[in-house]
């Protein structure tokens, strides 16, 4: 299979790339220097000229709280982008798979979120990413995952293992509820689910709900550190407030996956030590 990979250089585009190119697929993945997905002509040449079999679009503008100040260029690249991918992906008769977010539901469930959930998204960055989704369309595979976490890029992990070596003690909100996702087990099930050409809404984390609170005495407690200088705070103290509303309740359940006997995702843990291991070695 020819795999083409859009935002090749961030956390989940990376280890896609690797994880493809180690079975041996024909993969070409393209940054946004390489292909910027809100540019029309530039995905309708690219896609036409490369004639992938399967395009999986990781390219997304994730920023949550700067979206809130530019709405113009969170829908040119978290909703257009997809537009054009899809449009392309039709005339070179491939199949799309499209990377979403929980963000897409208001957090307000007493109960974690499946498929079939109605989304009303709280922030632009939200909204942008529910009208991506809407505009692949429902031939295509869409993928929602959650608290993303890998060896590349920005992540929770990353800002974790560093504040510990530079503050005494730090304060998480413990009024947030997720699961982190590990890109070292979610690529494989991307490229499965490309692979299969699966069609319609996916959840796709790891296991195991925890508040940002809780995330962060595992990140510290694994990296050698004493968890106990990790102290709650709610949502509504910090200072300064973050522009974009957080769901509350961000977890997913992989309903689609369980309910057609697929296997499902570790629980976090085990890629959190593996992550931090690979980190501090």
């Amino acid at each position: 299979m020819r795999i083409l990979v859009t935002g090749a250089a961030g956390q989940l585009g990376i280890d896609l790339v690797a994880h493809c190119e180690l079975h041996g697929d024909d993969v070409i993945g393209l940054d946004r220097a390489g292909l910027d997905v809100s540019d029309r002509s530039a995905v309708l040449g690219s896609v036409t000229t490369l004639r992938p079999d399967v395009i999986v679009n990781t390219a997304a503008w994730t920023a949550v709280d700067a979206c809130e100040g530019d709405v113009d260029r969170a829908v040119r690249v978290n909703a257009l982008g997809p537009r054009w991918l899809r449009e392309a992906a039709s005339l070179a008769g491939a199949h799309l798979v499209h990377i979403s977010t929980d963000y897409v539901f208001d957090g307000m469930l007493d109960r974690p979120y499946h498929e079939w959930d109605e989304p009303n998204p709280q922030s632009v960055y939200g909204a942008s990413k529910l009208a991506g989704e809407r505009e692949v369309g429902q031939d295509a595979c869409i993928i929602r995952t959650s608290w993303v976490c890998g060896a590349n890029g920005n992540n929770m992990v990353k800002t974790i293992l560093r504040l510990v070596r530079e503050q005494p003690s730090l304060s998480f909100v413990d009024d947030q509820r997720g699961c982190p996702t590990f890109t070292a087990d979610l690529a494989p099930m991307v490229r499965r689910l490309a692979l299969d050409r699966r069609s319609g809404v996916h959840h796709v984390t790891n296991g195991g709900a925890v508040s940002w609170f809780e995330f962060v005495r595992e990140i510290v407690a694994e990296s050698g550190h004493d968890p106990a200088m990790v102290h709650p705070i709610a949502t509504a103290d910090l200072d300064p407030p973050r522009p974009a509303p957080r769901p509350a309740n961000s977890v997913l359940d992989n309903a689609v996956l369980r309910l057609a006997a697929e296997p499902l995702l570790r629980h976090h843990r085990e890629p959190l030590r593996e992550l931090v291991a690979h980190l501090l070695a």
